[in-house]
């Protein structure tokens, strides 16, 4: 039987994330279990990205407009006193589809350059409302004291927090695989080939590119709410051009197009930030240079390295097949 390193190391870093609660309590590290929850809640929103970035070719620089919202659900209704994470859910989803429907389509009329910018114009403009709103903290950021509550089931529980993302993780890499391998994916990935000649087979894609936009900028609101009751902070930072740019290098980094890339890729990202944060306060002077280098040798991301790694532990098992 041969080994599939583009299965086996998938499998294996969900099992590894799985036991991360188990060795952070024996370990005594509850350290631990932030930065991996931190990692999971960033994965899903990565992976929220490339359904549309990685598939659909669609390059927006504004997509933590949609964490910063699910964020803000949570803290805004939290300093009211409402806990239920039941309704704090239904007004993520309900206020990321309303949003993403009106900006994604005056977005997706566009290509380009010119869809990169209207995706980043849209995102500091909600920046700058929640700036403004001095009631909840304006730039200074709002307090979390209540956390999200399902039932007897609360997300104040860091332990509860951190498998509940981890499940929402695990569904939307399969949901989002069952997704592109559907009718509905094979018109996003066509349109991303050649518009123009899948709307002359009778494809609307402007209609399936929006439903893309829409379902990914409410999978990033649920990210966005588990992050808010992870930090029990939220900030209009959570919404920066910076923070777009922080998903768009986990998506590229682990690899476009792939699903688990993203997630390869926010727990490369996250991990070499930490390590480098304990070496230096000027970390990010050579945080750059390793992405650039990391981009170079598999311009695949990570997830492709894996397929090429593959290859050539094929070819060698072939040539030693061949010589005896």
């Amino acid at each position: 039987m041969k080994l599939n390193l583009r299965t086996a190391v998938p499998i294996l870093l969900l099992v590894l994330l799985a036991l991360v609660p188990l060795y952070a309590t024996f370990a005594q590290q509850p350290f631990f279990l932030t930065l991996f929850g931190r990692i999971v809640v960033f994965a899903i929103a990565a992976v929220s990205l490339d359904l549309i970035l990685g598939y659909g070719g669609m390059v927006s620089f504004g997509h933590a407009l949609y964490l910063g919202l699910g964020a803000y659900v949570v803290g805004i209704m939290s300093f009211h006193g409402i806990d239920n994470g039941f309704l704090h859910l239904g007004v993520t989803l309900v206020l990321c589809a309303l949003v993403g429907a009106i900006t994604g389509l005056l977005s997706l009329r566009t290509t380009g350059i010119a869809f990169i910018m209207i995706t980043l114009a849209f995102a500091q403009m909600f920046y700058f409302l929640a700036v403004s709103l001095k009631q909840y903290g304006g730039d200074d950021g709002l307090p979390v004291s209540v956390g999200s509550r399902f039932g007897s089931v609360t997300l104040d529980d860091p332990v509860v927090l951190y498998y509940v993302a981890f499940a929402v993780l695990c569904l939307c890499v399969w949901a989002g695989r069952r997704l592109v391998e559907a009718r509905f994916g094979m018109v996003i990935r066509g349109a991303r080939q050649n518009d123009r000649r899948m709307r002359a087979l009778g494809y609307p894609t402007l209609r399936y590119k929006l439903v893309a936009y829409v379902i990914s900028a409410m999978v990033c609101g649920v990210s966005g709410m588990l992050y808010a009751n992870l930090t029990h902070f939220v900030s209009p930072a959570y919404m920066a051009w910076t923070a777009s740019g922080e998903l768009i290098v986990m998506v590229v980094l682990g690899g476009l197009g792939s699903f688990f890339g993203p997630v390869l890729g926010s727990a490369a990202m996250l991990l070499i930030e930490e390590w480098l944060k304990g070496m230096t306060e000027h970390w990010m002077i050579l945080f750059g240079p390793l992405i650039v280098v990391a981009v170079l040798v598999s311009r695949r991301g990570l997830y492709g390295l894996l397929g090429d790694l593959q290859v050539r532990l094929s070819r060698r098992t072939r040539t030693v097949e061949g010589k005896a």
